[in-house]
């Protein structure tokens, strides 16, 4: 199974600055609980945002980086977009794969995912990155949500979306 996995503002704004716009703990929780254990797949941005611009504990990190020349430690290491997704598909039959951004890396998955883990925040964190508009996608069905809670001084809902027109990986 292959998982989108983030958050976003009211506007679908998931970054700016190469960072996340919020720093939530219980989101942050979240994703850590869910994806413990799993495959996780990132741009080379996203490896760098991370502590230290380090993997991602108990995880297997896929990374994808345009340029040849930048392969990081811990990693799998992959260079085009075709590769990316031959690493995905060898990964999912075993394992819950993790798309954790950013903003390109979820634009071009999207179609290959089953669902999308979106925490929605009731706020305006002044983005300069977005995610698509999932509630207007003729692809996705809303199938979960978590009544709203408080995350810091911040409103968040838990929500999972279904792909109901999954482009295999070939």
């Amino acid at each position: 199974m292959i998982i989108a996995i983030l958050n976003c503002d009211l506007k679908y704004g998931i970054g700016k600055r190469n960072g996340l716009l919020f720093s939530l703990p219980l989101d942050m929780q979240y994703f850590r609980e869910t994806t413990l254990g799993h495959v996780v797949c990132m741009g080379e941005n996203t490896l760098l945002s991370l502590p230290g611009s380090k993997p991602l504990k108990n995880r297997t990190n896929i990374v994808l980086s345009q340029d040849p020349t930048h392969n990081y430690e811990g990693v799998i290491n992959v260079h085009s977009f075709e590769e990316f997704l031959k690493k995905i598909k060898k990964y999912e039959q075993n394992n819950k794969i993790f798309i954790i951004g950013g903003a390109s890396i979820y634009k071009q998955t999207l179609p290959y995912v089953d669902e999308v883990h979106l925490t929605k925040i009731n706020a305006d964190g002044g983005a300069e990155v977005f995610f698509v508009n999932i509630d207007e996608h003729p692809d996705f069905q809303l199938v979960q949500e978590s009544p709203p809670v408080l995350d810091g001084n911040l409103e968040i809902k838990f929500t999972i979306y279904k792909n109901l027109n999954k482009k295999e990986i070939s």
